[in-house]
């Protein structure tokens, strides 16, 4: 039986905001729109498609948006799209527009909600990876890590400034949930002497014994970098064991935070956005549905969603012990 013929899609980002989400949505309408095709707007994610908060895009509805944070969309998590009862009303919704495709521009939460969807009642769903903490499987990288490394570098950068005039001892934390990319591509790059995360279980009695040494010669300066979901607690927990280990240490925490979430995305987030967002266009019209598109080895990968729901990204064990070796 030939394949249903696609005429319109919507598109929503959902989930945590992620720099390059605005290059993605730009790269699906014109896409889109190059292929003949309506694009809908969905705005705050599956909280916009259960209200009804649905648009039909217009010429210049994407025109100054590649290199803004944030997304035009807006974005939400929605407790309601996780009941059959929501995601009726939700489908009800998508009938009124007769959207029949949709991408799905978020993390893992965002995609288990598109894989339900799509499986009860037979919407074609695209997933593009759009969170900042890299832990998809299925592709290299993640619209908006760069850009929160990025950040990440600039503010440690200025930290160790200060922590190097002072002679002090800096804990900073960055986001990454459960994973430690962030940590370990910013924590590297700033040539920090620790960095925690959550994948590998952290020797804080060999780090006390390294700055009990430091401290014998007067100087504790000394840079640690951790995930906020790291096991003692992300800097407040790190910072409270150092204090209590050595008490004459002078330890002052930093936590980054969402700046690592906003700013303009660096050009490497633009073309992985853009990238990502015309092929998921092209997923919908060629019939390869209900997958993430993502990128692994400079070519494009195509993960059913259930996969890339279930499958646990593993940071490499050459930059852990890179990391190690360095520290």
């Amino acid at each position: 039986m030939a394949k249903k013929k696609i005429n319109k899609i919507g598109v929503l980002t959902s989930g945590g905001d992620a720099p390059g989400m605005n290059a993605a949505i730009r790269a699906v309408v014109k896409t889109a729109w190059h292929q003949g095709l309506e694009v809908y707007g969905i705005t705050r994610g599956y909280n916009g498609m259960i209200e009804n908060d649905i648009f039909k895009f217009q010429p210049g509805g994407v025109s100054n948006i590649i290199q803004r944070g944030g997304t035009i969309l807006k974005t939400a998590r929605s407790k309601e799209f996780q009941t059959p009862e929501g995601r009726k009303k939700a489908y009800e919704n998508l009938k009124k527009h007769v959207i029949e495709g949709l991408v799905v521009i978020g993390g893992d939460g965002s995609f288990r909600g598109a894989q339900t969807f799509a499986k009860e009642f037979d919407i074609p769903c695209v997933g593009v990876p759009g969170t900042i903490d890299k832990d998809m499987a299925g592709t290299d990288s993640t619209i908006g890590f760069d850009t929160a490394v990025n950040t990440a570098v600039t503010a440690i950068d200025k930290i160790r400034d200060t922590m190097e005039a002072h002679d002090r001892l800096f804990v900073v934390e960055v986001m990454g949930r459960d994973a430690g990319y962030i940590a370990i591509d910013s924590g590297v790059s700033t040539g920090a002497e620790s960095i925690l995360i959550p994948e590998r279980k952290a020797d804080l009695p060999k780090m006390i014994n390294n700055l009990t040494q430091l401290g014998r010669k007067n100087k504790f300066v000394n840079l640690i970098v951790v995930t906020e979901g790291d096991e003692y607690g992300g800097a407040e927990g790190i910072k409270n064991y150092i204090k209590l280990s050595i008490p004459s240490a002078d330890v002052k925490m930093c936590i980054l935070g969402h700046i690592q979430r906003g700013g303009a995305p660096t050009a490497t987030d633009r073309l992985l956005a853009t990238r990502l967002g015309y092929h998921a266009v092209q997923c919908l019209i060629k019939g390869t549905h209900n997958v993430m598109v993502g990128v692994v080895k400079d070519e494009m990968c195509f993960t059913p969603l259930d996969l890339a729901v279930k499958a646990q990204r593993t940071i490499s064990e050459e930059w852990l012990q890179i990391a190690e070796t360095l520290a």
